[in-house]
């Protein structure tokens, strides 16, 4: 009897006894602390959670997700859209007339007078040029000074760049080889090299004069480029710039292409936008 009434006691102070083989090496169990060589035999345990808990992301804005889709094909994709939507607007440099067969861009040399100067199959085609060159930004960048264009083409900032849309423009292939990444200026009052394309190149001198209908646009492009993204302009740059952007005011197009823009990119071209809102109050 007294032997049976000692093991009611053993088991009415220490109940979890049946929980013992739950427990392992090294696991702390009821009050106890217990090394890892040693095996618990009282109480259970819970084992504590290892991972850390996920800290919950906040949502990227709208602009956010702009910039981060923003590159050249996609670029070149939502231009596309929009010239297709707008098929009375003619090409940059020479303002020739084009038309698209699905991504590819097909200008119609009869209407503006235009004569290929040395090559005809980009002459037939429509490429998007960088108003502000490739090379204007991408010097400024790390990646251009190790590699190039080539070397910055996994580089965030670089890809914004050379993705904006305000800084593009659909041009005939071969007059957007031969600007190259000449400068814009004015040095001459004869236009020959592409029938009757009012643009001129300089090769010697590498210098691009466009035709005076664009100058405004480009001055605004420059200009904006070089707010945004922190592009210095040399002086005579910068005041070539100023000079056309004064010049020659925006027309509806321009207009309306920021505005289209502006939708799809999340920003606008200011020096654009403030012209064009004086232009609607007058």
């Amino acid at each position: 009897m007294k032997k049976i009434a000692l093991i009611l006691v053993l088991f009415l102070l220490f109940p979890s006894i049946s929980n013992a083989k739950n427990c392992r090496k090294g696991i702390p169990c009821g009050n106890s602390c217990i090394s890892a060589s040693k095996t618990c035999r009282i109480g259970t345990y819970s084992e504590v959670p290892t991972s850390k808990p996920k800290k919950s992301k906040s949502t990227p804005t709208s602009e956010q997700v702009a910039i981060s889709k923003q590159n050249f094909d996609n670029a070149k994709t939502q231009l596309t859209k929009l010239y297709k939507s707008n098929p009375a607007q003619t090409e940059f440099y020479c303002g020739c007339e084009f038309s698209f067969n699905n991504k590819k861009g097909i200008v119609d040399f009869s209407k503006c007078g235009y004569k290929p100067r040395k090559n005809l199959n980009r002459a037939s085609r429509i490429e998007w040029e960088h108003v502000m060159p490739a090379e204007n930004f991408g010097r400024h960048l790390q990646c251009w000074r190790d590699g190039g264009r080539k070397a910055c083409k996994k580089d965030v900032s670089f890809n914004q760049m050379e993705g904006d849309m305000h800084n593009l423009q659909p041009a005939i292939g071969e007059v957007n080889g031969d600007r190259s990444n000449y400068r814009y200026s004015q040095f001459t009052n004869q236009f020959n090299q592409y029938g009757q394309c009012q643009s001129a190149v300089d090769f010697k001198a590498r210098k691009f004069q466009p035709r005076e209908e664009i100058r405004g646009v480009i001055a605004r492009t420059y200009l904006y480029m070089s707010n945004k993204y922190n592009i210095n302009l040399s002086d005579s740059e910068h005041k070539l710039m100023m000079a056309w952007n004064k010049t020659y005011p925006p027309e509806n197009w321009e207009c309306e292409r920021n505005q289209h823009i502006a939708k799809i990119q999340g920003n606008d071209n200011k020096f654009i936008t403030e012209q064009c809102n004086e232009k609607s109050l007058n």
